[in-house]
């Protein structure tokens, strides 16, 4: 039996086509109903699941079709969590900010989630392995801390940080109900732990940069506290992706050893289409067992990057860890929210097309897996 993440494999989320981005449109005006809105989701998903089969992808996704951002639509559904619309504090590169973020309004927890039925959707709907995304459990705290927190709801943070690991752990279980083999938890945190800016933000806020990152493998190994052994579980890292923009900068070295030998993940997509990632070196700390996969390709604009530099690349990258333990994809979703990265649809593909390619000439054969049996 072969186990994802796949040599050739993506983060995740795809751009919205035109037909979805109207009907959500059309929504917020209140010209459709939720129902028929579903509809055209429902359609649209299954269009794109093909596409994604046709380019040779052994994984697929729903492109996150139905969300309107990566984290916050599926955070806001925990128990104790309200959506405001207020300075996020998420400002990316070129003073570009979100309005909305989340406050912590009760106990959190979980009693089922709306994207349970997503799921169940995209299985029903192709023949290759459904792959599903969420974000990590530290994606509740990092943006706004105890500030995004109802006076009197946790005295103790230490009770804040296990209440969100053992509603992540429910999480998880319940996606292994519906049936998912290879669940995503986009973790962004740790990677923007290796900017001195974003250290400094912590620390003036009053959290401790230097333990953060334990705390955080800490939510991560109770989310996945008992995990089946049947169930693929991968960790995705990057520095922040909207419309094309980016948050943060730094390699990997802060975090490496921590990131690769103290939660039971079993694969991590990285990012490394830039030189803000640093160097490859970090790579050193990972243990067998585990693999990484290079995001090499950009999803933040349309150019299509030549395979033989991404080979060379690949080989770089296996003078610290093992050839076989490396896989291939781009460094990020291509539409973290609904508006997308700043590219077209169909260079979109173009990317992904040669990620398959070079992924079948670097290891060899369409469905090469990198997690040992």
């Amino acid at each position: 039996m072969r186990f994802p993440p796949f040599r050739a494999d993506m983060v995740g989320s795809l751009l919205r086509t035109p037909a979805l981005k109207h009907a959500r449109d059309q929504r917020t005006r209140g010209e459709i109903t939720d129902a028929v809105l579903k509809e055209i989701e429902d359609r649209e998903i299954v269009v794109l699941i093909r596409k994604q089969e046709a380019v040779g992808l052994q994984a697929v996704t729903d492109g996150e079709f139905r969300r309107a951002f990566w984290h916050f639509d599926f955070l806001e559904h925990l128990d104790g969590v309200t959506a405001v619309e207020l300075d996020s504090g998420i400002n990316f590169k070129g003073g570009i900010g979100i309005n909305k973020a989340l406050r912590v309004t009760g106990k959190v927890g979980f009693s089922g989630h709306p994207m349970i039925k997503h799921f169940r959707f995209l299985a029903a709907n192709t023949s290759r392995v459904p792959k599903m995304t969420i974000p990590g459990p530290s994606m509740l705290h990092y943006r706004g801390g105890r500030n995004m927190m109802n006076f009197g709801v946790y005295a103790d943070m230490d009770a804040f940080y296990a209440d969100v690991g053992a509603a992540y752990n429910k999480a998880v279980r319940a996606f292994y109900d519906a049936g998912c083999r290879y669940l995503q938890l986009d973790d962004i945190s740790f990677a923007y732990l290796c900017d001195p800016e974003q250290r400094e933000m912590l620390r003036a806020r009053g959290d401790d940069p230097e333990r953060q990152p334990a705390i955080y493998a800490g939510m991560v190994r109770d989310a996945l506290r008992d995990k089946p052994a049947d169930l693929t579980v991968t960790m995705h890292l990057c520095r922040g992706n909207f419309r094309s923009t980016f948050i943060a900068s730094g390699g990997y070295e802060p975090v490496a050893e921590l990131l690769f030998n103290t939660m039971p993940i079993d694969g991590y997509f990285m990012e490394w289409d830039t030189d803000r990632a640093g160097d490859f070196e970090p790579l050193r700390f990972l243990p067998p067992g585990k693999s990484v996969v290079l995001g090499l390709v950009t999803s933040k604009t349309g150019t299509l990057e030549r395979p033989g530099d991404i080979k060379r690349r690949i080989e770089e990258a296996a003078r610290f860890a093992p050839l076989d333990q490396l896989c291939l994809s781009p460094q990020c979703g291509f539409a973290s929210t609904q508006e997308g990265n700043t590219l077209a649809e169909e260079e979109q593909w173009a990317k992904l097309r040669m990620i398959v390619e070079t992924a079948e000439a670097v290891w060899g054969g369409p469905d090469g897996a990198a997690r040992p049996e």
